[in-house]
């Protein structure tokens, strides 16, 4: 069950930044999307995640496990986004920020979902602490567990690394490629980072038209 893009062309004002593009990304792998500002990236995720706005025109397929998603509302295409801030609520506790995300149903089973994930990601007794006192690491984490608690079918990440010191960015990028692996979740990376880029990725470079 993958992720999958057919001949995708997006332009702006007539100029177009991506022509043609194809791929297709299997369950648990990432492709890497690589660029200098401006040769349509960002843009790029925006389409996939159906938040793309005129001025830009986009045409071409986007298929999520067989299923055609690019004329549906972002709601409903089950895609996840991962940002560069973790954009957690800060008035919120760890576990409200978690339960946020988690699909509605019996409040105990939603609750055991958020502390079972935190216990998952070696955070364990977190839930009742706000982010401001979590380490940049530990929001970034918990971060991407509200993203995975969506239960969303594929991930985009949007430079999900580039705020962290060396040694959280080592630390974040080998919890985040394990968990979509084990997950079983096609991911595009969007990076201007080589390091950022899991060795069995595909890599895509997008240059200006």
């Amino acid at each position: 069950m993958a992720l999958q893009l057919d001949k995708v062309t997006i332009s702006v004002h007539g100029r177009v930044l991506i022509r043609d593009l194809s791929a297709r990304i299997e369950p648990g792998q990432v492709l890497a999307v690589m660029g200098a500002s401006g040769t349509g990236k960002s843009t790029l995720l925006a389409w996939i995640a159906g938040t793309l706005e005129a001025p830009f025109e986009a045409h071409g397929g986007l298929r999520l496990h067989g299923r055609d998603v690019a004329s549906l509302p972002l709601q409903q295409r089950r895609i996840g986004l991962l940002f560069q801030d973790d954009l957690l609520f800060p008035h919120m506790t760890v576990r409200d920020n978690l339960l946020f995300a988690v699909p509605a149903g019996n409040h105990a089973t939603r609750v055991h979902a958020a502390e079972s994930a935190l216990e998952e990601a070696g955070l364990g007794g977190f839930g009742a602490r706000l982010p401001a006192s979590l380490s940049g690491g530990q929001r970034s984490r918990v971060s991407l567990l509200r993203t995975l608690l969506a239960q969303p079918q594929a991930l985009l990440l949007d430079e999900p690394f580039s705020k962290l010191d060396v040694a959280l960015r080592q630390q974040m990028r080998r919890f985040t490629f394990a968990t979509l692996a084990a997950r079983q979740i096609p991911a595009l990376l969007v990076t201007h980072d080589a390091a950022d880029v899991p060795a069995n990725a595909q890599v895509i470079r997008l240059h200006d038209a």
